[in-house]
């Protein structure tokens, strides 16, 4: 087996985890099984529920502490599509652990039952447990906070008004309930007392330093720490999956069934969760969170937070990764369009070798890349704002929040005067690959940006995308909503409107 020596480091080859302050250790892990079955399953935690076992409902949530710095950082994700091993090192938290030991019940759970919250109860722990995260994550919230916090738990029978009203009211309770003896979980606002500090020091000691290495029958598991373990891993399981947040491999066991043999975790990867500004670029490890690594990029381009506040759902963003979400290769990933326009490039690591590419050309054919065998993606590289240049990014759906695109569009514009000197189109939904529209660039690229030109343009995108016609919208309505995304991207960057898009909300 690679990795460290069993006899030398026997806890390199358990699974470690706290549970209600107690440290679980486990042997013999089969690596594709879920948080959710062993609540259920195995400890007989029957409060997580299963309910839609891809993600989307929520009615599996529950919230991962781990250290952040010297810090606690507690973030709420869906232990349905969450692999058991990438437990190691941190503290679970489900609903059964919130109330204190004698019983009196959490603030959140509280305000829920005082508030009529929950009717059929299915739903109710995970909105519980998301309200838990927004709890700790800060001593307040407005409703647009709430409405965020909530945005992956789907609840068909109590109507939201009850739940976002014991969201308000959970700070309160907190407040008008203070007890040092409560414990820091029924404290509100960001991590950082003593006994958090302490949690934190307790759970990086029970991490260890070791490479985490599995086998459970014919199933291997490899949690590498560092970039070249994980290159040399990857050279000597060419076909194994790479796994980060597990947001889409996750459903390729609990919907699709597949066997996956070896699993290869990028999320211990110290060098792939580092973000930094480097001369022009935005510089992203693949492992960084969707919703860690979404706040820079919003930092510099302020246009792209409405379309990233709609990207899945806060427990998918605290689990999914940019790189996972890009070499995964979606047609339709939301962030793929926007980044494309940005004129990003990826690093690619194949053994001790980098090359770098355009992220435009990564995409060959239906969820086929330019990855060759051995390969992975270790850094995503943005450019900075230039002077000048405009960007926006729409999305089409069904539902406003938690949905897949029907059509998603991104546009860069720079402008020489009212001529057009650089533009950067590219479309999500419309083709096998996310992938830019040249003709339609064409028909703009050293044009007057008017009227006449964009609607050149417009008629242009027929030469660029073949869409289908499936469940989400049929070809002509994918066709005209493009050419419609193309020409509200010319009226906010004109002055035909007052310049905020449309697209602002809440």
């Amino acid at each position: 087996m690679s990795g460290p020596d069993r006899q030398s480091d026997p806890a390199a080859h358990r699974v470690q985890f706290l549970l209600d302050g107690k440290q679980v250790s486990l042997d013999d892990v089969d690596p594709t099984r879920t948080v959710l079955q062993y609540l259920r399953e195995d400890l007989r935690r029957t409060g997580t529920k299963e309910g839609c076992a891809e993600g989307d409902c929520g009615a599996c949530t529950v919230v991962l502490a781990e250290p952040h710095g010297a810090e606690l950082r507690l973030r709420a994700i869906n232990s349905c599509i969450q692999f058991l091993p990438t437990l190691h090192g941190k503290q679970l938290i489900t609903v059964e652990s919130l109330a204190g030991a004698d019983g009196t019940l959490h603030p959140v759970q509280r305000a829920m039952l005082d508030c009529h919250g929950s009717q059929c109860g299915f739903c109710t722990p995970g909105i519980v447990m998301s309200l838990f995260a927004l709890f700790k994550a800060q001593t307040g919230a407005n409703r647009r906070d709430i409405d965020v916090a909530l945005a992956g738990n789907l609840c068909r029978c109590t109507g939201y008004r009850p739940i976002v009203e014991a969201a308000g009211a959970m700070y309160q309770y907190a407040a008008d309930n203070e007890q040092p003896d409560r414990g820091w979980m029924h404290r509100a606002g960001p991590a950082g007392d003593a006994e958090e500090r302490a949690l934190c020091r307790q759970l990086q000691a029970l991490d260890g330093k070791a490479s985490l290495a599995l086998r459970s029958g014919e199933r291997r598991y490899f949690a590498p720490r560092d970039i070249d373990t994980l290159a040399q891993l990857v050279s000597e399981h060419p076909q194994a999956c790479i796994l980060a947040g597990g947001t889409d491999v996750g459903l390729w066991v609990t919907k699709q069934y597949r066997e996956l043999p070896t699993l290869i975790y990028v999320g211990e990867v110290a060098e792939l969760r580092t973000v930094d500004e480097r001369d022009d670029w935005l510089d992203i490890g693949a492992g960084v969170t969707l919703s860690d690594a979404l706040v820079p990029i919003v930092a510099h381009y302020p246009a792209y937070e409405a379309l990233f506040l709609r990207f899945a759902s806060p427990p998918i963003r605290n689990a999914g990764t940019l790189g996972g979400n890009i070499a995964n290769g979606s047609p339709i990933g939301d962030t793929m369009p926007a980044l494309i326009t940005l004129g990003t490039r990826l690093m690619l690591r194949k053994g001790g070798a980098t090359r770098e590419l355009a992220l435009e050309d990564f995409y060959l054919a239906y969820q086929k890349t330019a990855l060759q065998p051995g390969e992975f993606v270790s850094r995503i590289r943005i450019p900075l704002p230039s002077p000048g240049r405009a960007v926006r990014s729409y999305k089409i759906s069904k539902r406003f929040d938690q949905d897949i695109s029907a059509v998603c569009g991104a546009f860069s514009v720079e402008l020489d005067g009212e001529r057009v000197r650089d533009i950067r189109i590219a479309y999500g939904g419309l083709a096998a690959t996310p992938k830019r529209a040249i003709a339609c660039e064409q028909a703009l690229l050293s044009r007057d940006w008017n009227e006449a030109s964009v609607q050149g343009a417009m008629a242009a995108l027929d030469r660029d995308y073949s869409p289908i016609t499936d469940m989400r919208a049929s070809d002509a309505y994918r066709r005209k909503v493009s050419k419609n995304l193309l020409y509200r991207f010319f009226l906010e960057t004109s002055g035909a409107t007052d310049g905020k898009s449309v697209y602002d909300w809440r």
